[in-house]
C-alpha cells in the first residue's frame, strides 16, 4: 500500500513537470500581418509633472496671532533685536518700507520690542522664522511663524521674502484689531 501511493505521486509528479515543459516549449500562434509599431524616437523625454512650482508670498497659512489689539495698536516705534541670518536688518527695511512703524536705535525710545529667530535646515531646505512684538514692559503683544523653502531661491532671498511676509501679517492684524 505505501508503494503504491508513492508510485501514485511519483507518477503525477512526472506528469506535471512533463506538462510544464510542454507549455513553455508551445510558441504563440503565428499572428496575421500587422503593420510594423512605431517607436518613440530615443532622445524624445518621458513626461513629467513640469518644473517645480516657485514659492509665491501668498502660500500659506495666516499664523500671526495677536495677544492684546489695544496693545498693537499703540504700538507706533519698535526696535528690533539682532536675529539671525540677517532677518534682523530685513525687518527692518520692510518695516521702514511699509511706513505704519518707525524704526528706533535705542530700546528706551521704542513702544514696542521685536524679538525671533531665523533657522535654515539645509537637509529640509527651508528656513523657519518666528518673531514676538512685546510692549515696553515685556507683555507679549503680536507674534508670527513663517517657513519658507530655499534653494531655489537662495537663503538671502527667502529671508527677504520672510520679512516682507512678517510686515504684511503684521500689517493685515492692525487693521483687524481696528476694526475691533
Amino acid at each position: 500500500m505505501k508503494r503504491g501511493g508513492w508510485c501514485v505521486a511519483m507518477c503525477l509528479l512526472i506528469g506535471l513537470s512533463v506538462w510544464a515543459l510542454e507549455g513553455q516549449k508551445q510558441e504563440p500562434p503565428a499572428q496575421e500581418e500587422q503593420p510594423p509599431q512605431q517607436q518613440p524616437p530615443p532622445e524624445q523625454q518621458r513626461p513629467t509633472l513640469g518644473p517645480a512650482p516657485v514659492p509665491t508670498l501668498e502660500a500659506g497659512p495666516r499664523t500671526a496671532t495677536t495677544r492684546d489689539g489695544r496693545k498693537l495698536m499703540h504700538i507706533r516705534s519698535l526696535y528690533i533685536e539682532r536675529i539671525d541670518n540677517s532677518l534682523s536688518d530685513k525687518l527692518l527695511e520692510a518695516f521702514a518700507k511699509s511706513g505704519r512703524f518707525r524704526v528706533v536705535a535705542k530700546l528706551k525710545e521704542a513702544d514696542g520690542t521685536v524679538r525671533g529667530s531665523c533657522l535654515e535646515s539645509r537637509r529640509l531646505k527651508r528656513v523657519h522664522s518666528e518673531i514676538f512684538i512685546s510692549d515696553r514692559n515685556g507683555a507679549s503683544v503680536w507674534q508670527d511663524t513663517v517657513y519658507r523653502p530655499f534653494n531655489p531661491p537662495s537663503l538671502d532671498q527667502a529671508v527677504s521674502d520672510t520679512a516682507t511676509l512678517f510686515t504684511e501679517h503684521l500689517e493685515e492684524s492692525v487693521r483687524q484689531a481696528e476694526r475691533k
